[in-house]
């Protein structure tokens, strides 16, 4: 008899872009998980560097593996894919050309979507002056990453392969996320035809959409109180 999967913790849950990609794949994988929420200013406690020494969300506590924690989103997802998608549901055959281009994709988020996207999001909402040389900086660098996505979703429905995989879900907090910047600077649509229909193709999958929802009302709330 199999022994029913106790509840994953996920600190971050869907708050913020690096939580919400990871909550993205546990809920494709139909994963039961608890979010943990931690405010900024809680990140750095003794208690909370005892699970992720980095300070930073999220961090990923699995009870099914002697409470096994792992912090780094792109980690958590490599971990959750090579534990949990036994039947390569968002994966392919360890080792496989298209393994392996899965984390190609999911490396060029991590390194190439992730670090600038959050820099143009950061001088257009948090940073305490404005300086327009810094949007406009990271902004152009936000066009760059979309420009790659674009080219090469030009003749083709998914990153990699012939069905949605974690490489595709991994890019999708962040993408949505920074028209809160962009919009007003270029129409996505018209300048990156080819990611807007990939965006809105995987946006509409349920489970996608689902926490998509859930991540907007949570920074509803948090924008609400800023």
């Amino acid at each position: 008899m199999t022994t029913p999967l106790k509840p994953l913790t996920l600190w971050g849950g869907v708050g913020g872009p690096n939580p919400s990609k990871v909550s993205i794949i546990l809920t494709e994988l139909s994963l039961a998980f608890e979010s943990q929420y931690l405010g900024f200013d809680k990140l750095k406690t003794p208690e909370y560097l005892k699970l992720n020494p980095n300070g930073r969300l999220p961090t990923l506590v699995d009870p099914n593996n002697g409470d096994f924690t792992i912090w780094e989103s792109g980690a958590i997802i490599e971990y959750v894919i090579a534990k949990y998608d036994k039947n390569h549901l968002l994966s392919y055959e360890v080792g496989s050309d298209l393994d392996f281009q899965c984390k190609q994709w999911l490396h060029f988020q991590v390194s190439g979507q992730g670090p600038y996207y959050g820099q143009a999001y950061w001088f257009a909402n948090f940073h305490p002056e404005k300086l327009p040389s810094a949007i406009e900086r990271y902004v152009k660098e936000v066009k760059r990453v979309s420009g790659v996505l674009d080219s090469h979703l030009k003749d083709r429905e998914y990153l990699v392969g012939d069905k949605c995989t974690y490489a595709d879900l991994a890019f999708i907090s962040w993408q949505t996320g920074i028209k809160a910047v962009t919009a007003e600077i270029y129409d996505e649509e018209k300048e990156f035809p080819h990611l807007s229909a990939w965006l809105k193709r995987i946006t509409s999958r349920e489970a996608t959409s689902r926490v998509l929802e859930q991540k907007k009302a949570l920074e509803a709330t948090f924008f609400a109180k800023k």
